[in-house]
């Protein structure tokens, strides 16, 4: 990674950490917050299942085995965040109910970040089925290495005072050591299929890709002038305080 992408990738980590930390401390912009958390971590399931189905029909039982768990812990990730919600008294919108404001546009065509991120592929590329092994791993070893570090700074921010906080908390860095641990295997990964240098070589290529991604998304932020869309709706049925199952 060569120093003006570590500057940029430092600078942006930053800005992403106090943006992220003043959206998920602020009683209301929290529940959007948690809104997208919970869809990411669901929506990543059936990708990850359909990889592990394949890896498997490929002669790699280590690797399906691996994403088979990753599948199952973003579940639990969901549910996490699902719950959060519901303490208070909010859930994520039904968008299948919602009438569509664009048609045939994939994720990464709506976001600024993933078409920056995966720019120069297209959505048929991306498909759990046809994915490069290799982009695959690479990318995702990126999103979740990130992921673990800005999971433990959102949490650490929460307050420990009321038990929503400090059990929203506990969930988040539960969360964030299991974002650790798919780092960790899809690094290793990696290094069954390639040289070190060559590892190097596809971590940095999509390093320089996600720094590209976030000023995509600080761009479309400033677009927006902050504006987000509402994620969320009223719970149709409130409930009481009670722990998150971490484990």
């Amino acid at each position: 990674m060569n120093f003006w992408t570590s500057v940029m990738h430092l600078v942006g980590s930053g800005a992403v950490a106090y943006y992220s930390a003043a959206q998920i401390r602020d009683p209301q912009t929290r529940p959007n917050v948690l809104a997208s958390f919970q869809l990411a971590e669901s929506g990543s399931v059936p990708f990850l299942s359909t990889l592990s189905d394949r890896a498997a029909s490929e002669g790699d039982a280590w690797l399906a085995e691996k994403l088979q768990k990753h599948a199952a812990d973003e579940t639990k990730h969901g549910h996490i965040f699902a719950h959060a919600l519901k303490q208070i008294n909010k859930q994520v919108i039904d968008f299948q109910n919602q009438p569509p404001k664009s048609e045939n546009k994939s994720p990464q065509q709506r976001s600024p970040f993933f078409a920056a991120f995966f720019q120069g592929y297209t959505s048929e590329q991306l498909k759990p089925a046809v994915i490069d092994w290799n982009v695959f791993m690479a990318s995702t070893y990126i999103l979740e290495l990130d992921a673990s570090k800005d999971f433990a700074r959102m949490a650490n921010v929460l307050p420990d005072q009321d038990p929503v906080s400090r059990h929203l908390k506990q969930g988040m860095l539960s969360i964030a050591q299991d974002e650790t641990g798919h780092a960790a295997y899809l690094y290793e990964a990696m290094t069954r299929r390639m040289t070190p240098n060559q590892v190097q070589q596809l971590v940095d290529e999509w390093r320089t890709r996600k720094v590209n991604a976030m000023l995509a998304m600080v761009g479309g932020l400033l677009q927006r002038q902050g504006e987000t869309r509402s994620l969320v709706q009223d719970s149709a049925l409130s409930e009481n305080t009670s722990e998150l199952i971490v484990a």
